[in-house]
């Protein structure tokens, strides 16, 4: 069984970097890419049925511009001889990651860093704490 790195990917310059990355190291331990583009989402319980059948038809909407997003990227490195595969999902980043990791006995987390305003948002990111914290596998975080 090969190794399989999760990354994070929704299209800006720092996933660009963290899927190079995870390119390259995965040429070189012969692992499979899976690249995911998580679309927060919150759902929310005192919507009336009519509200929530609206949101669930955005909710496809978004999942298939979504897809849209991340398929290039993956077209892209199977091009260049990659084993690569791509999903998106709606919910919380962190946990998504997380839960695709354990789904897909993946070895590791890439991501790029973004950064925010509070002091630690700017030096790791937020994403990057919340998977410090919770992930069931390394995490490697590309500037």
């Amino acid at each position: 069984m090969s190794d399989k790195f999760v990354v994070g990917y929704d299209g800006s310059e720092s996933s660009k970097r963290a899927m190079s990355f995870a390119a390259a190291r995965a040429k070189m331990a012969g692992a499979d890419l899976h690249l995911v583009l998580v679309l927060e989402w919150s759902p929310y319980s005192f919507h009336t049925p009519e509200e929530l059948a609206e949101r669930h038809k955005r909710r496809e909407e978004e999942l298939e511009r979504a897809n849209a997003v991340v398929q290039p990227a993956v077209d892209e490195l199977v091009k260049a001889g990659h084993k690569a595969t791509a999903e998106a999902r709606h919910g919380h980043v962190g946990d998504i990651l997380s839960s695709i990791a354990k789904e897909t006995k993946a070895t590791q987390i890439i991501i790029g860093r973004k950064g925010g305003l509070a002091l630690a948002n700017r030096l790791l990111g937020s994403l990057a704490i919340t998977l410090a914290q919770s992930s069931p596998v390394p995490v490697t975080i590309v500037p």
